[in-house]
């Protein structure tokens, strides 16, 4: 029987009618296979996957199919966005046995939950160099009943590789007596920089070959490189990418908002899912672009994909939705794409310009469609055209409103509705970030709403600062992991930054305490994913990888360093540096997949200006600090001093509003605006 019906994951809910005997994971399928003595397989997928999704056409939706799957296994789905902690473990046991991973994700587990074998997609039939998922299961459920010795000595080795895999971190020894200026250099910089480079795409943007995913902590690396030490091949890096990004397919033209990743190097034919994630982390990095260069093209972008995002991925309650499917109608892409005729039928004689500009042709340029995108910058083709650029960027405008009208009576991609912590911390830094850079009153409205939807719905009773993961149908589920209090506590830093209001870095500094109680390693120097005393997992692990999102240490790194200078915390500054240091050489090696770490070395050899801001007038001028580029700060203000805030401590000058720069708490004059002395700040 199918035990899915009652889950609020909509990627659950996907497989709720299989006929194979689904449970999700918990105590009912665990406790059921020890009682049977029966081989456990999980799924991993998540609801925007399209290959979760072929799969279950093939297979789990196939009667025969579900009946030898019944038979000898116990069946447990998971969603990889709601269990996060199970994903990475057995990723990890798969990857080190094929040494690939991806979604879906199918491991067989014995029954005291040790991986033993698993693989992702697997066809109904033996193609792609791939047995059949049929072939798959008999051999395995023949292996489990015949070699039981062998399948158990297997699982217990990759239970053993997991767990020493885990072991970074541990080893005796310390920074704390180390200058920081001898255990981070201008040199790494230099080298994180030159390593970088040897894998930008120089021609399309972005770096390494397809696919090609955003990359948005290496950009971020690149401006801020750029801006410490004038590095202008490295700013033409990062703009080259973003800019191929925004006049790519990956990029929604008509709608806004960025998908997945990119399937070819130029940016054109994208994996149509559109997650939360990576719509925040791009504005984020598009705000720092706007900072640096005042292009007025990055700032429309951010308003656009802000735009999709509070009209497609916005609750009522303010909070934000998980993603978007990469398919409608069981087609990837169906949505998005046209062909020329609807074009033409729709824009009438303003098709052929709006055709030509978007390479909309008769054969198409993706499976026989067209996914609009731009072959040459608009001022480009304008002057190409003898066509004034303001008119043509109007008819442009005019044309994709009749377009994006037309798409919106299309059965629309499914939406994953659930609010997971992290990623909404993720979006609401985005929105204060955009705030900032744009001075629109919205955005910060947009991020004061999400995070009290989150503080009020997602903490967990009588356990003021421990929080859920995730939240939907009124209903928060599983403890939060490590980058959801990571995500969060950065979040409320930078809703300081932008509203003035200082009760948000005491809710910060609270959540910093229950990280450092419940996740910390033995070493007291790492950060485990998952809490104390949660026991279905096989091991606990520390995430270091900055992915897809960044990594929950990397953030904390970040999050200790800020509020040791706002609190003066000692031993916060000295375990940031010491969970940096620990980890630089692997950093410097490998900076693009450790793009938030090699941040932080940057921002350790350059410093971190302290900026603090008394007066009736504190807020009008923490606005025009956010007017430059100043990505290594900390910026605090209030009316008037504030004790235990050592930066706003004893500034208060009556009739006064003053700027104080600082760095170790040794300030230079105050001065009334931060244009004095702008020039020493950059």
């Amino acid at each position: 029987m199918n035990k899915l019906v009652g889950e609020t994951s909509p990627y659950l809910l996907q497989h709720a009618h299989n006929p194979v005997d689904w449970y999700p994971w918990g105590e009912e399928a665990l406790q059921r296979a020890q009682q049977e003595d029966k081989p456990i397989l999980v799924s991993i997928g998540y609801a925007a996957c399209h290959w979760c999704h072929v799969m279950e056409r093939e297979s789990f939706e196939d009667a025969d199919t579900a009946r030898i799957m019944n038979e000898h296994f116990i069946n447990i789905k998971i969603d990889r966005e709601e269990r996060p902690d199970l994903d990475h473990i057995y990723m990890d046991a798969v990857q080190a046995m094929t040494g690939s991973g991806g979604w879906p994700l199918n491991v067989f587990l014995t029954p005291d939950k040790r991986p033993f074998y698993g693989g992702t997609y697997f066809p109904p039939v033996k193609a792609f160099n791939r047995p059949s998922w049929k072939e798959v299961l008999t051999a395995l459920s023949q292996a489990f009943n015949e070699r039981r010795e062998d399948i158990d000595q297997q699982a217990a080795n990759l239970t053993d590789h997991l767990a020493q895999s885990n072991q970074f971190g541990t080893q005796t020894g310390s920074f704390l007596n180390i200058p920081k200026q001898e255990l981070f250099t201008r040199d790494q910089c230099d080298t994180i920089y030159k390593n970088i480079m040897t894998q930008a795409d120089t021609a399309w943007g972005g770096f390494g070959r397809a696919p090609k995913f955003p990359g948005t902590f290496t950009i971020q690396y690149l401006l801020r490189y750029h801006h410490s030490f004038n590095a202008p091949e490295g700013l033409q890096q990062a703009l080259l990418s973003l800019d191929k990004m925004l006049q790519g397919g990956i990029y929604d033209q008509l709608g806004g908002g960025f998908a997945r990743y990119s399937t070819d190097e130029q940016w054109l034919a994208p994996h149509f899912e559109k997650m939360l994630y990576d719509n925040a982390l791009l504005v984020d990095t598009l705000c720092e672009a706007y900072q640096l260069t005042g292009n007025k093209i990055y700032a429309q972008t951010i308003h656009h994909t802000l735009e999709f995002i509070e009209r497609e991925m916005t609750h009522l309650n303010g909070a934000f939705y998980a993603a978007l499917d990469a398919d409608s109608e069981g087609v990837e892409g169906k949505f998005y794409t046209w062909s020329l005729t609807e074009v033409q039928a729709i824009l009438g004689d303003k098709a052929p310009l709006f055709c030509e500009f978007y390479d909309v042709t008769e054969h198409g340029n993706w499976e026989e469609q067209n996914i609009l995108w731009i072959r040459k910058p608009l001022a480009e083709f304008a002057a190409e055209k003898g066509i004034d650029q303001a008119a043509l960027e109007t008819l442009l405008h005019n044309c994709r409103q009749q377009l994006l009208a037309v798409r919106d009576t299309r059965i629309r991609p499914g939406l994953d509705d659930k609010i997971l912590l992290g990623w909404n911390a993720l979006m609401i830094h985005a929105c204060c970030k955009a705030y900032a850079a744009l001075r629109e009153d919205h955005y910060l409205h947009m991020a004061v709403r999400a995070m009290d939807c989150c503080w009020r719905n997602m903490q967990q009773p009588g356990q003021e600062g421990v929080f859920y993961h995730t939240y939907k149908a009124d209903t928060p589920k599983y403890p939060a992991f490590l980058d959801d209090y990571a995500c969060l506590i950065r979040a409320l830093i930078a809703l300081q930054e932008v509203t003035g209001h200082l009760h948000w870095l005491h809710r910060a500094k609270q959540l910093t305490d229950v990280v450092i109680s419940q996740f910390s390693d033995e070493a007291g120097s790492y950060f485990y994913y998952t809490m104390q005393h949660q026991h279905d997992v096989i091991v606990r692990k520390k995430e270091v990888y900055d992915g897809a999102v960044p990594s929950g240490n990397a953030l904390m790194v970040n999050n200790l360093w800020y509020l040791s200078v706002v609190f003066d915390d000692r031993a916060w500054a000295a375990r940031a540096v010491d969970m940096l240091a620990r980890l630089s050489q692997t950093v410097v090696r490998y900076p693009t997949s450790f793009g938030i770490w090699a941040a932080g070395i940057l921002q350790m050899v350059k410093g971190t200006r302290e900026i603090a801001i008394v007066g009736k007038e504190y807020r009008a001028r923490m606005q025009e600090v956010h007017g430059y580029y100043i990505p290594f700060k900390v910026l605090l203000g209030a009316e008037k001093d504030q004790p235990g805030l050592p930066l706003l401590e004893q500034r208060e000058r009556p009739g006064e509003t003053l700027v104080y720069v600082c760095e170790d708490y040794h300030c230079i004059k105050p001065v009334f605006y931060i244009q004095e002395i702008i020039n020493l700040i950059k």
